[in-house]
C-alpha cells in the first residue's frame, strides 16, 4: 500500500467500513477547529498527548519523546482501531503538522495499512470530500499488544556515534535558516549538529504543497545524497517533521531510515554538545 493516498482515492473508499480518518492538526485551538469543521468521521488525535509523552526536561528526549508503546497500545484501542483497519491521517500542513509522525507511529507499532492523504484538509474539502462538526461517536476496540517500536530509532549518543564513525548520513529537515544558526524560533539555541547535511521537509512537496512523484523524489534525493553513507538518519527539531521525510522517502522506495527522536530540541539542550552554524 502506497503511504500516501489522494483526495479522489479517499473519495472512493469513504464507506468502506474499515476506513479509520485520524485529524492530527496540531498547535494552538486545533481541537476547537477540528470540532468546528473536520472530515466527516475522522477521530482527533492530539500531537502532545497522543503521539508524544512530554517529559519534564527536553535535554533528555526533546520536546516530542514517543509514549511507551504499551500506552500507544491503550490509546489506539481508544481510537477504535484494530489490526484490520485502513488508516488515513490529514492534517493542515501536508503532514508536516503531525500526519506524518502518527504515520510513522502506526507504522512502527506494526499497522500495515497506513496513508497520509495528499495536500491535507485543504484537498478534501476541493474534492469534495463530506465534512462534518462536533465529536464523533465510535466503538472502542481490543488492545493490540506490542512490546517495541519496529522502525529504527537513534538516541542523541547513536547519532553521535555514527557521525563519528562517518558510517551514517544526518540529514537535518529544519528550514536552511534555522539549520544555519541564523535564528530560532522554537528552541533554546540557533545552529545545527556538526556534520549533519541540510535538506528542509518542504523540498518533498511541489508548488501546489503536495507529494512530489515518487519517481521524482527518488531522483531528487539520490543526486542529495551522492557521496554520503547510504545509512540515513533524519531529525528536525523535535522528531515530528523528520517524519515527513521519512515518509517521503519511503514514497520514492527508499529502505526506511533511522529517526533520531530527540532532534535539535535535545541536541541543543544537552550540556556539552558542540553546536555549528554556518556565516
Amino acid at each position: 500500500m502506497s503511504p500516501i493516498i489522494s483526495p479522489s482515492e479517499l473519495k472512493e473508499i469513504f464507506r468502506n467500513p474499515d476506513l479509520i480518518i485520524l485529524d492530527a492538526r496540531a498547535g494552538k485551538d486545533m481541537r476547537q477547529n477540528y470540532l468546528d469543521h473536520h472530515i466527516k468521521g475522522a477521530r482527533f488525535i492530539d500531537l502532545d498527548k497522543d503521539l508524544a509523552e512530554i517529559g519534564d526536561d527536553a535535554a533528555f528526549g526533546g520536546r516530542h519523546p514517543l509514549p511507551e508503546i504499551q500506552k500507544f497500545a491503550q490509546t489506539l484501542a481508544e481510537f477504535g482501531i484494530s489490526e484490520s483497519s485502513h488508516l488515513v491521517i490529514y492534517d493542515d500542513k501536508n503532514g508536516a503538522n503531525a500526519a506524518a509522525r502518527a504515520w510513522w507511529m502506526l507504522r512502527s507499532f506494526g499497522l500495515k495499512n497506513v496513508q497520509v492523504l495528499d495536500g491535507g484538509i485543504q484537498s478534501a474539502e476541493k474534492q469534495g470530500i463530506e465534512f462534518s462538526s462536533g465529536d464523533e461517536t465510535f466503538e472502542k476496540e481490543g488492545v493490540i499488544k506490542k512490546d517495541h517500536w519496529l522502525l529504527p530509532v537513534k538516541s542523541l549518543e547513536g547519532v553521535e556515534n555514527e557521525l563519528t564513525g562517518r558510517s551514517s548520513t544526518v540529514v537535518d529537515v529544519r528550514d536552511a535558516y534555522r539549520y544555519k544558526g541564523e535564528s530560532e524560533p522554537i528552541d533554546l539555541v540557533a545552529g545545527h549538529i556538526p556534520g549533519a547535511i541540510n535538506i528542509p521537509f518542504s523540498e518533498n512537496l511541489d508548488e501546489k504543497g503536495n507529494f512530489l512523484k515518487p519517481e521524482v523524489l527518488k531522483e531528487k534525493y539520490q543526486k542529495l545524497l551522492k557521496d554520503n553513507p547510504q545509512h540515513l538518519i533524519i531529525h528536525c527539531g523535535s522528531g515530528v517533521t523528520a517524519c515527513h521525510t521519512i515518509l517521503a522517502l519511503d514514497y520514492a522506495g527508499f529502505p526506511i531510515p533511522d529517526l533520531y527522536v530527540g532532534s535539535w530540541s535535545e541536541w541543543s539542550r544537552r550540556e556539552g554538545k558542540e553546536i555549528a552554524k554556518e556565516s
